[in-house]
């Protein structure tokens, strides 16, 4: 079992989904298994074969998450380092090529959501980035080549 750290806000809605899963849609689908049951020779009931197939899909979801659930940690923000990029660090970043500016908050992988500006820790960037202090620049290797980037500033 993997150990994945969470912001609280992320075990939060992972719990959430989690419970919507257990308390809507595991009903929902067992009601649609016993609809199609109750229409009779279930050899050649299309919906039945759907509902079951729903089932074990939806189950092996809710299995997934509470496996992950079970082996969250959640990070303590108060005890982090501000002085190095880390997970939570919010980094604003220059591009050394064309003088781009970007920021961006490292993430747990399963918090990534780029429209938030949220990059994952595992990502290529995320990766190039952890470690690096205020001033120092990060060599990243992405799929287009090398890119260089100076870490302009860190925050919390």
């Amino acid at each position: 079992m993997t150990v994945q750290y969470f912001t609280p806000e992320g075990l939060r809605k992972l719990q959430d989904e989690l419970n919507q899963l257990k308390s809507v849609e595991r009903p929902k689908i067992s009601q649609q298994i016993a609809e199609a049951r109750d229409k009779g020779d279930l050899s050649e009931n299309a919906e039945y074969d759907a509902a079951k197939d729903a089932q074990g899909l939806l189950e092996l979801k809710i299995s997934k998450l509470e496996e992950v659930v079970a082996s969250a940690r959640l990070l303590d923000e108060s005890k982090l380092d501000s002085s190095r990029v880390l997970v939570l660090s919010k980094v604003k970043i220059r591009n050394k090529s064309n003088g781009q500016e970007m920021t961006y908050t490292l993430v747990a992988e399963n918090e990534a959501d780029l429209k938030e500006g949220k990059i994952s820790v595992t990502s290529p960037i995320g990766k190039g980035l952890l470690g690096k202090k205020e001033g120092e620049v990060a060599e990243i290797t992405v799929p287009s080549g090398k890119m260089h980037f100076e870490i302009v500033s860190i925050s919390r």
